[in-house]
């Protein structure tokens, strides 16, 4: 095989990229072995002997993948989390989450006439304290304190 290590280094340089991008059409290595000016290799590139390699990008498979999979819930374990439970959900969205539904169960049930108005206003102050962690739970503490009658 021909040493064509000169002619490479040229088409670089006139290429502006890196040797190892230099493409030569290995059906006519005896015509590129001829070029020895930078002309015949201008020449050569002109005519499609040489050519620059287009660059290698960055595949993004890998990527899509992962962001395929965490869509789909995954990879969110307690290993890949940083920084406090806060900086995923704030303390006031967590609290907004819980203290609705417990207010909205307590307007039902004063709507349905199952609480007096004094039972409901009591509740509402018990659960503005935080003391109830949902419809469940303010439910069960009614019924034990004998505020609100077992639905059969």
């Amino acid at each position: 095989m021909a040493d064509l290590k000169n002619q490479r280094r040229m088409a670089a340089e006139v290429l502006k990229c890196g040797e190892n991008r230099v493409w030569i059409n290995p059906d006519k290595i005896e015509e590129v072995e001829d070029c020895i000016t930078r002309a015949d290799i201008r020449t050569a590139i002109d005519s499609g002997l040489i050519k620059a390699k287009a660059k290698n990008g960055t595949s993004k498979g890998r990527i899509r993948y992962v962001q395929g999979q965490k869509a789909s819930g995954k990879r969110k374990g307690p290993g890949s989390r940083k920084g406090t439970a806060n900086a995923r959900v704030r303390d006031k969205e967590r609290w907004i989450a819980t203290i609705r539904p417990i207010r909205d169960e307590l307007k039902t049930l004063r709507a349905e006439g199952k609480i007096t108005p004094s039972i409901y206003r009591l509740y509402y102050r018990k659960a503005k304290g935080g003391m109830f962690k949902s419809r469940r739970h303010l439910k069960q503490h009614m019924t034990a304190a004998g505020h609100l009658k077992e639905e059969i």
